[in-house]
């Protein structure tokens, strides 16, 4: 039975460190989704079809490999939909530890089924994050080192026409 696991994530936008963990993810399972969750909570800068678009341009020299889809609903009952037995989670620090621990730990006890796995990103990713990227870019500053160069021009985009 293909092993099916499930990258959760807002990736508003995607990062080089995103793109590390599945490069190395899809060499784990037989398939990968990556899901890009609507989380209207967090105020996204881009939208959830302008997020799956910018993924898909990040992740194109996968595409036969991973599977990327957008959702709005119970990341347990999505990894249900498209039968993943593994939800994959990103730690940059040990500060991410203790939220993921619970979030990994809160889906288990709504799916058994679940289980969740931690990478950790290569290390000149660790710090990068979607938040500390969308800053650097808003104050004018190179994040061409941290993004693919589609998602930098969409980053220049969005500040330069703010809406």
């Amino acid at each position: 039975m293909p092993v099916v696991a499930l990258y959760p994530g807002t990736f508003d936008p995607i990062t080089n460190g995103h793109t590390d963990l599945v490069e190395r993810a899809v060499r784990m399972f037989d398939r990968l989704v990556l899901a890009v969750a609507a989380n209207p909570g967090k105020k996204p800068l881009f939208s959830l079809t302008e997020r799956v678009s910018l993924a898909a341009e990040a992740l194109a020299h996968l595409d036969d490999l991973v599977e990327i889809r957008g959702f709005d609903n119970l990341l347990v009952n999505f990894a249900q939909e498209v039968g993943a037995l593994v939800i994959v989670r990103g730690l940059r620090a040990v500060s991410d530890f203790e939220f993921e621990f619970q979030l990994a730990t809160m889906n288990r006890r709504l799916h058994s089924g679940t289980e969740t796995m931690f990478l950790t990103p290569a290390e000149q990713h660790a710090y990068v994050s979607s938040t500390l990227v969308k800053e650097v870019a808003k104050l004018g500053g190179d994040i061409t080192p941290f993004v693919h160069p589609r998602v930098a021009r969409a980053l220049a985009e969005k500040f330069a026409n703010p809406e």
